[in-house]
């Protein structure tokens, strides 16, 4: 328990620092110099975007500074808000990329209702349909696959003998004070978030007993238990080892696979054909392992995202010479 005990205080004293050192989204792409990996995208101006929560923040990080060593000036928009507001900058041109995942593209932007269960198919068919539709290119995918899940702190596991979400539907219904839930705003309206996942299980849980939460404050509420439970989480998620949490298996296979990937208009990536050149390597390297180390270095140790993300590309030979 002690040991337990530390990893909480650790994650919550990261979860505040966080708070003040994502802000701005930047990091230490001003130390990557310009051309120090080739000068493919020299003359190429780009505006790079991401959503508001640790690990796409790293991957717009990473596409920062990869980008400025080959050569492009980068413009830093990075923690630019949710999904709708990344993908609407996306297309009105007010940013050039951003990463977003497999299972958003085929579920939110192409509003598909049921989830395509191998990974590899669920890519193909989301870049497909998503460049046939709206012209936007997907440069990918990765390994890592950072799907949703439910959790629960380990110890209230083993009490209630929870393991799948069938086993939350089922204690609903003969303990259902015990059934409280964490979630983010966002996942609170998606189609492949809480509305669409009560569906398929036939789970109905009281507004009462739903806490809208920030992404950071869902983990460490629920490794309390004491707002809530049950927490949603995303399973690249460093905090989830960190807090000794259980991730409950989705027996019913709802969540679709959420592999990530570099976003561009079509006319960007005609313009620009050497962005996949400079950016596939990099994704290729990016798992599931490696993303939940890179992401905890942030959650748990409290690092800032850009200088992990630096740190992750030198270490990987990814800024030239040197590295």
């Amino acid at each position: 328990m002690g040991a337990r005990t530390l990893r909480h205080t650790l994650a919550l004293l990261a979860a505040a620092t966080l708070t003040v050192t994502t802000v701005s989204g930047c990091g230490s792409a001003d130390a990557v110099e310009a051309s120090s990996a080739g000068n493919e995208l020299a003359g190429a101006k780009f505006v790079i975007g991401s959503k508001d929560f640790t690990e796409n923040i790293m991957l717009g990080q990473i596409t920062v500074q990869l980008l400025k060593a080959h050569g492009a000036e980068v413009v830093d928009k990075t923690n630019l808000g949710g999904t709708a507001p990344n993908r609407k900058a996306l297309e009105s041109g007010s940013i050039d990329m951003y990463w977003d995942y497999s299972g958003t593209g085929w579920i939110e932007h192409l509003k598909n209702a049921t989830p395509i269960q191998d990974s590899a198919e669920q890519f193909k068919a989301t870049a497909a349909a998503d460049l046939e539709k709206n012209k936007i290119q997907w440069i990918g995918p990765t390994p890592l696959n950072n799907t949703y899940a439910l959790a629960i702190r380990s110890e209230k596991a083993k009490e209630l003998g929870v393991k799948t979400i069938s086993d939350v539907v089922e204690l609903s219904k003969s303990k259902p004070e015990e059934v409280t839930l964490c979630i983010e705003t966002e996942f609170s309206t998606r189609d492949d978030g809480l509305p669409g996942l009560s569906k398929a299980y036939g789970m109905t849980i009281p507004k009462d007993r739903i806490s809208l939460l920030d992404t950071g404050v869902v983990y460490t509420e629920t490794d309390k238990g004491q707002t809530c439970n049950f927490g949603e989480v995303f399973t690249t998620d460093g905090r989830i080892a960190a807090l000794d949490l259980t991730v409950l298996q989705d027996d019913k296979h709802f969540f679709p696979s959420y592999n990530a990937a570099v976003t561009l208009r079509q006319e960007t990536y005609q313009k620009h054909p050497a962005l996949e050149k400079v950016l596939q390597p990099v994704i290729d390297k990016l798992d599931d392992a490696t993303m939940q180390k890179l992401n905890a270095r942030v959650d748990v140790d409290g690092e800032e995202p850009g200088k992990v993300s630096a740190d992750w590309l030198d270490k990987s030979g990814f800024l030239g010479s040197g590295s």
